[in-house]
């Protein structure tokens, strides 16, 4: 990473509502998710802006969860109405947390306050963006919010566990059909061109996976990667077995097909995923985003 730059999502998949399995941001609702979160010190962090758009007060309880959804902690803050608040995950992470990887939650609960009701908000509307930066390389990288509204199972939001967040309507509903379409670039070297596909979900994507991998001729090649994380996990693209030495831009064709985690069934509907994919290329002179649309 090298130069500021924030990277500009792919504008197809955030249209709102016109797809069955279009992702949606930007919006209000009452909570939503940040996929993948890290800090290495005051220096390396992730950063998250809320509005509120309540009419009201409203707490905001935020949840920090390993890439295996395990809970690691938690808090509250207060957000008047339309209040904008920042949060550097450095300053809020508490000790032991340097270098760990995971996600942030931010739920509304159905109080004023944060002494109140622990229950998730059926009204509130909050939105909220983030980026990853690095102030010693002078970089920022967006990191893309899904959207809620969130669905959990009743759980108080100060003690959510593994299998509390049951969706995140901003994400892809898991349902057997619904294809990712997961974009790389690279040049087959140690350094120089490399891409890092994120993959989040609310049920298990840990496995192995035959997909087609196609290049920029429309080439298709059958290869298999493996996640090996539960709900937050990364893919490396130059590393697939059997990958054509000439597929160096272009994308991997998935279907996911998460596992319910209460009931280890592999079944349609059980959960969102969602998927972007982070390119570094020395031509772009910093780190980009590229949002993987969905059908």
């Amino acid at each position: 990473m090298k130069k500021l730059a924030i990277a500009a999502a792919a504008v197809a998949a955030l249209t709102a509502g016109t797809a069955a399995h279009a992702y949606t941001m930007g919006t209000f609702s009452n909570g939503f998710v940040v996929p993948n979160v890290i800090h290495k010190g005051a220096s390396y962090s992730t950063a998250v802006g809320l509005i509120n758009q309540s009419g009201a007060p409203v707490g905001v309880h935020w949840t920090f969860f390993d890439q295996d959804s395990n809970h690691v902690t938690d808090n509250c803050f207060v957000m008047t109405d339309r209040d904008y608040e920042g949060f550097v995950w450095a300053n809020q992470s508490g000790l032991g947390l340097e270098n760990k990887r995971g996600y942030l939650v931010f739920a509304a609960t159905a109080s004023t306050t944060c002494g109140g009701s622990k229950a998730l908000s059926t009204t509130a509307a909050i939105s909220g963006h983030a980026f990853e930066y690095d102030l010693t390389a002078k970089d920022v990288a967006y990191v893309p919010v899904i959207d809620g509204p969130l669905t959990t199972d009743g759980t108080n939001l100060n003690v959510l566990g593994p299998r509390s967040l049951v969706s995140v309507a901003g994400a892809v509903t898991a349902n057997g059909s619904a294809k990712l379409f997961m974009r790389y670039y690279m040049d087959g070297k140690t350094g120089g061109d490399d891409t890092r596909i994120v993959v989040w979900s609310t049920g298990s994507h840990k496995g192995s996976y035959t997909v087609d991998m196609l290049n920029d001729k429309q080439s298709p090649k059958s290869v298999n990667f493996t996640l090996t994380q539960t709900e937050l996990d990364f893919i490396d693209p130059e590393t697939i077995v059997g990958r054509p030495a000439d597929f160096l831009d272009g994308f991997l064709e998935w279907t996911p097909v998460l596992t319910n985690e209460a009931t280890s069934a592999t079944t349609a509907s059980v959960g969102s995923v969602f998927s972007y994919s982070v390119i570094s290329a020395p031509a772009f002179g910093a780190v980009q985003t590229i949002l993987n649309p969905a059908k």
